[in-house]
């Protein structure tokens, strides 16, 4: 509470500042807001009616909404790290959390490709040329990609290492979390993140920022206060979203939101892009997605599909909705078009999409994913992924257009989609379109030889046929 005290004093003394409209920077504030494991359905904006999140529609009544926005990874890691280093996954070669031989050895047909843990320092990430161009960069939350954020090109790191959760109990003080002063007992780290993100915003309001705000939330383990579990148990939900707790907490990012903009409003700062969206598909045992199949971890729609919610005050005309595709891979370049920087020798996998932001257009293109490694179930059949053992096998999945095929390693299966017509990828046409098979099917095989993607060939020894485990791992 006292924390809050010294916020609201600093905003309501920022806003007399802010006066002088001058002050603003010629390039744009940016502002990026990832929920961890943030479901395609799990807003008011996109159509949930158990979750409460009136901020987060607020947001997108100022800007433009995607309706087919995706982040380049089905899980964290990899998914953070295209985003920072504006690479598709075999450039990088992070593919997942800790090792890739994921779920029981004996139900694995082939060797995995192994695992990179860390983003090269030799990455130019997307806070250090920012940084070149004047910005001051600070992230508050989840970094997931190495020991500390400030080695890859933030100024401030509030609470982010190697952790990919808060650990047990860890979204109320004490946390688990390193890089955090902890002196308030009971305080809420989603509360605690915003705080300090609005501290380094009014800090650098005369000059370019670029706020990277990674909450935890809503990654497991699922935490909330007691009065909000306690409304949502009252208010009850449907057979695909009915979680209490989880619904408490998605109530938290949004009242966090929420203070965002106030901040925003009364520090005058309205030369401000606002990225609102998550690192992949929400977990569906927790929170289905319905009507897109499986959830995080799995290349279905329910693993990748994402909320993109992009506002930009004098740029982005207001309650507009895009249905042009777009991945995280395409905020690098994006932020290099809106600060006007160049970057030569820079290799970048996705397309700026500030002509979209226009109410421009731009070349079609096809999105690219590569998963050479395992993934274990969460809850069997219930993640309604391609078999109950694993939410994803190695495989490589291309979107082209209303087109999406999806290709798995071990027994070199085709899986063929029209996601316009099949939202939930349940009719597979591989079968009954070979042209359309073989033209996806080639453009997959030239990127990845392009791109210089690994494809795992090596049989795995201790493969039992038919083997049927009593359970698997649970890393999440």
């Amino acid at each position: 509470m006292k924390y809050l005290c010294v916020i609201a004093l600093c905003l309501v003394l920022g806003s007399c500042n802010a006066q002088k409209s001058e002050s603003n920077p010629a390039k744009p504030n940016i502002i990026y807001i990832n929920v961890d494991d943030l479901g395609w359905m799990d807003t008011e904006t996109y159509g949930s009616t158990f979750y409460e999140t009136p901020n987060i529609t607020k947001l997108s009544e100022t800007g433009m909404l995607f309706t087919r926005g995706y982040a380049s990874a089905a899980n964290c890691a990899p998914s953070r790290a295209c985003f920072i280093s504006g690479q598709n996954t075999p450039r990088h070669g992070i593919y997942t959390v800790n090792n890739s031989d994921r779920g029981n050895a004996k139900t694995r047909k082939i060797i995995p490709v192994k695992n990179t843990e860390d983003l090269a320092d030799a990455n130019v990430t997307i806070s250090e040329m920012l940084q070149k161009a004047g910005y001051r960069t600070g992230i508050f939350g989840k970094w997931h990609l190495g020991k500390d954020a400030r080695t890859q090109g933030f100024d401030v790191n509030i609470g982010g290492d190697h952790r990919g959760n808060p650990g047990k109990n860890g979204y109320f003080s004490p946390y688990n979390i390193k890089n955090i002063n902890d002196n308030n007992p009971g305080e809420n780290l989603t509360d605690r993140l915003t705080q300090e993100a609005i501290k380094f915003i009014i800090e650098n309001k005369n000059d370019p920022f670029f706020v990277y705000l990674p909450y935890y939330a809503v990654h497991t383990p699922l935490a909330t206060t007691s009065e909000l579990e306690k409304k949502y148990n009252e208010k009850g939900g449907d057979k695909h979203q009915n979680k209490a707790v989880y619904a408490g907490m998605i109530e938290t990012v949004d009242k966090n939101v929420g203070l965002i903009l106030d901040a925003l409003k009364a520090l005058s700062l309205k030369n401000t892009v606002i990225v609102f969206t998550s690192d992949n598909g929400g977990i569906r045992d927790i929170s289905s997605q319905h009507p897109l199949r499986a959830g995080k971890g799995s290349y279905y729609e329910g693993g990748i599909r994402v909320p993109y919610i992009i506002s930009w005050e004098g740029v982005v005309k207001p309650k507009t909705v895009s249905e042009v595709p777009i991945t995280n891979l395409d905020f690098y370049p994006t932020f290099m078009d809106i600060a006007s920087i160049e970057m030569q020798d820079k290799i970048l996998d996705g397309s700026s999409i500030l002509p979209v932001l226009k109410g421009e257009t731009i070349d079609d293109r096809d999105l690219f994913f590569h998963f050479p490694i395992y993934l274990q179930a969460y809850a069997g059949k219930r993640d309604d992924a391609r078999d109950p053992l694993f939410r994803t096998r190695p495989g490589s999945v291309i979107i082209d257009g209303d087109w999406k095929l999806h290709q798995y390693f071990e027994d070199n299966e085709i899986e063929l989609y029209n996601i316009k017509k099949d939202l939930g990828e349940r009719h597979d046409l591989a079968k009954t379109h070979p042209e359309k098979v073989s033209e996806l099917l080639k453009k997959l095989n030239d990127w990845r030889t392009g791109i210089n993607a690994p494809i795992p060939t090596e049989p795995n020894p201790k493969y039992i046929p038919d083997f049927k485990p009593n359970n698997s791992n649970k890393k999440r």
